[in-house]
């Protein structure tokens, strides 16, 4: 069942491209909006915690992504990279008349609100990042960006496992299996030891996701190349196949807000060598066929990300980046208060980003 927090309403938004539901807070003031966007297999329900702790000058928002937690169900174009999704954020901001915003994503929400700053820079009044994808997408790349093969092998959907898009499917709460929701949120969310409570709450989360071809994790198609299927062109997962996804861009930019950097040294599902990578799985014997680490090296996305941020701040941009330790994949509510302090910093313009 799904939990609001205190002081934290809840409420859908009619916009020009779906119906969207906005979680807010209550009593806050209008000076400065804050953005929140979830990652994959979760909503903004992930994000109250943080929201009930910024102060009250801060406009804090939470979307929904389609197909995620209260919002509207619609198809997902992976050969638009995550445009469906940045898209679908703006739409919600424009209905509600915010012209400038602060944006704060969540692993594939990292990949989304870069995307939104690639679009509207102007618009963009700094960026947060909390363990976010690569910038040149998850799985299929070397430590360059470039890809690893014509058709983007072994990433997207094909490489979900199926027991556990089954028991999202089912709405499975239990932690029998090592594949069901609740099981992944311990071993790969949050950092081993973290008790924070609310864990039915972020459960309920996961389990909004749709389940489809055209939604979580989307359609696969064969490969010739390990390990034997590509990424296809529909849903979640595909988005973030490096032959639809690259926000490497940013360097570009002729406006580039501040950004921040928040990653947990701990984290299981964004990482340089981690196991949500297939060839990673290849290299450590668990796929077998593995071609080698000059065909299939698993992808450096930490150092990915640093070495586009470290292009960013050269090109006249800035960076701060915090690497918290005993922490995994979910920083703003593993460590709420360090996240909210440090977004706090970065609007006012105190600390060290600006």
């Amino acid at each position: 069942m799904k939990t609001i927090f205190k002081g934290i309403t809840e409420r859908s938004v009619d916009t020009s491209r779906l119906r969207a539901n906005v979680l807010e807070r209550e009593g806050t003031g209008q000076s400065e909006t804050v953005v929140f966007v979830h990652g994959n297999c979760s909503s903004s329900l992930f994000f109250q915690p943080v929201m009930q702790l910024l102060p009250p000058a801060i406009r804090p928002l939470a979307v929904d992504l389609r197909g995620f937690g209260g919002s509207e169900t619609l198809p997902v174009d992976a050969t638009r990279g995550v445009r469906d999704f940045a898209d679908d954020v703006w739409a919600v901001l424009d209905a509600l008349g915010i012209a400038r915003a602060h944006l704060v994503g969540w692993s594939m929400g990292g990949g989304v609100v870069l995307q939104q700053l690639i679009d509207r820079p102007e618009h963009v009044a700094s960026v947060t990042l909390i363990s976010p994808v690569s910038p040149y997408g998850f799985g299929g790349t070397a430590a360059d960006g470039s890809r690893l093969t014509d058709d983007d092998a072994g990433v997207g959907a094909g490489g979900a496992n199926p027991d556990f898009v089954a028991r999202l499917a089912a709405g499975d709460r239990t932690a029998d299996e090592p594949t069901s929701p609740r099981s992944v949120f311990r071993s790969s969310y949050v950092a081993s030891g973290y008790d924070g409570g609310h864990e039915d709450v972020w459960v309920a989360s996961m389990l909004t996701t749709a389940v489809g071809d055209d939604n979580y994790p989307g359609d696969s198609v064969a490969s010739p190349n390990w390990p034997g299927m590509a990424a296809g062109t529909r849903g979640v997962l595909n988005t973030m196949a490096p032959k639809y996804f690259d926000v490497s861009g940013i360097v570009d930019l002729a406006v580039r807000p501040p950004i921040l950097w928040i990653h947990g040294t701990d984290d299981a599902i964004v990482g340089d060598e981690t196991f949500f990578d297939l060839n990673t799985l290849g290299k450590a014997g668990v796929l077998p066929g593995w071609p080698g680490e000059s065909v299939a090296p698993p992808q450096p996305m930490v150092a990915q990300t640093r070495s586009v941020l470290e292009r960013y701040a050269d090109a006249g941009g800035s960076y701060h980046e915090i690497a918290q330790r005993a922490c995994g994949h979910s920083a703003h509510i593993e460590y709420p208060q360090m996240v909210t302090d440090a977004i706090v910093d970065l609007v006012a313009g105190a600390g060290r980003p600006v």
